[in-house]
């Protein structure tokens, strides 16, 4: 039974969001006095984020696939690298989890559901947690999430809510490939609106090439502002290294210096302890001559 309900749950999470809760009651009515129709009437609907991530993993199933594959390359190799290195690689992953997401709002916007900034992020930390966690990465591939997901790569993440049900971490989404229909007779027929629709499609694509470009204006200001900060912080540590080199150069030529003084001051204590010998020696004599003569 666990089995058939993962794959009603397939159908189900590949549907869009207006259209799930109406088949989700449907199907479950369809099964009523069985123990399965609880078990679908259960089924979450899924946030906007993780239907996006449901779609993009069954109509990107092979790109979606190298993301999660290159993840699980990057984890083995991630332990044996350095700060560099390790930089180099969350840079790499960054840049890979923004192109799918780009990638992601694509595919949702074919399907006529049009992704929010806010989304946008969400769907973005899900599949950074997938590529640094091997839960988060069966969670997204079985295309059954009703949430998203976040993590930081350094402990097994709770994926358990996060799936529609435990057995989706087994399990793969169907891809799904949009068939072309056959092509209808066409007749031309004038169409007394086309300047006015077109126009309104003009208007249309323009707002949405100003909002993609202030998205991307947002993004560079932002990476422009990290460069910035770690360039003051980069140009504030050099000046410390070079005062502390300074000091460090002060100190050895004082110390040379006190060296030098130390050999001198030895020299003269030598001087001065063999002059107190010979006194001694005078003194020793004189004292012995005075005692011959008493």
């Amino acid at each position: 039974m666990t089995g058939e309900l993962v794959q009603i749950a397939d159908e189900l999470y590949a549907l869009s969001p207006g259209d799930f809760t109406p088949a989700r009651d449907a199907k479950a009515k369809e099964l009523k006095g069985s123990e399965l129709s609880g078990q679908v009437k259960k089924l979450k609907k899924p946030s906007v984020a993780a239907w996006v991530l449901n779609q993009l993993v069954r109509h990107e199933t092979e790109q979606v696939e190298q993301v999660l594959a290159m993840g699980e390359a990057l984890r083995a190799a991630q332990a044996g690298l350095k700060g560099d290195e390790l930089r180099a690689l969350t840079r790499q992953r960054r840049q890979l989890t923004a192109a799918v997401t780009t990638r992601a709002r694509s595919v949702a916007s074919g399907l006529g559901v049009k992704v929010t900034q806010a989304v946008a992020d969400q769907v973005e930390a899900t599949l950074t947690a997938a590529m640094v966690d091997e839960e988060c990465a069966k969670a997204v591939r079985s295309g059954l999430l009703v949430s998203a997901l976040a993590s930081t790569g350094l402990g097994e993440a709770d994926v358990a809510g996060a799936v529609a049900t435990p057995e989706a971490l087994g399990f793969a989404a169907s891809p799904r490939v949009v068939e072309p229909e056959e092509p209808p007779e066409l007749h031309v027929v004038p169409d007394p609106e086309a300047d006015q629709k077109a126009r309104r499609q003009a208007e249309k694509d323009l707002e949405g090439a100003e909002q993609r470009l202030a998205e991307a204006s947002a993004a560079l200001g932002a990476a422009g502002q990290e460069v910035s900060d770690l360039e003051a912080r980069s140009m504030q540590l050099q000046a410390e290294i070079d005062e502390l080199r300074g000091k460090v150069a002060e100190l050895e030529a004082r110390f040379e210096e006190v060296d030098e003084e130390l050999g001198d001051a030895e020299d003269v204590r030598a001087e001065a302890e063999s002059t107190a010998a010979a006194a001694t020696k005078d003194r020793d004599a004189a004292a012995a001559a005075l005692a011959r003569l008493g």
